[in-house]
């Protein structure tokens, strides 16, 4: 009989360590804002935004970024004033394949590009898999269709999007279906 009490006592005291500290664990960290469809919105030509010999395709955004498709090798980016950009970078770029990165530039990257053409607000310009779009005030973002990464800029924050749902997503979830 004391044995079966001593058992049970020593099975809820586990219990109890297991569940203290569980209960005191922080809350995970919030998902990033969900992006919007980049390629629900108007297209726009990129013909009428090709500088320096038809070599990229540019525009400009309200709040003074410069963002390019390189044509030759499909890479991708904005260089400027970013807002809230991580350890304060005015560049962020992207290839045809893998997630964008941050840095800083001594001078802005796209200056021989010369005057480029503002993007309207809400429509997008795309080159290859890479769509861009900007809403006119200060949120710029680029979202690249082949391997779903790009980038977001916006006052409250700007970050990368860096996971590929075909590749990270949960254990036992099919990427294809609901």
């Amino acid at each position: 009989m004391w044995s079966r009490v001593l058992l049970a006592g020593a099975g809820l005291a586990a219990a109890a360590a297991i569940a203290l500290p569980l209960s005191a664990s922080a809350e995970p960290a919030p998902p990033p804002p969900a992006v919007p469809d980049v390629n629900a919105l108007p297209l726009v030509s990129p013909v009428e935004y090709s500088v320096m010999n038809d070599r990229y395709f540019a525009f400009g955004t309200a709040d003074g970024l410069t963002c390019a498709f390189d044509r030759t090798s499909g890479a991708y980016g904005c260089s400027g004033p970013i807002p809230a950009a991580p350890g304060g970078a005015n560049v962020v770029s992207g290839g045809a394949f893998g997630a964008p990165g941050f840095t800083s530039a001594a001078q802005p990257i796209f200056q021989n590009l010369g005057p480029v053409k503002q993007l309207p607000p809400n429509t997008r310009m795309s080159f290859r898999t890479v769509s861009c779009t900007t809403d006119g005030v200060a949120t710029t973002m680029c979202v690249n269709a082949q391997d779903q990464t790009g980038f977001v800029l916006t006052p409250s924050g700007s970050f990368v999007l860096s996971s590929n749902p075909l590749l990270e997503r949960p254990e036992g979830t099919n990427p294809y279906a609901n």
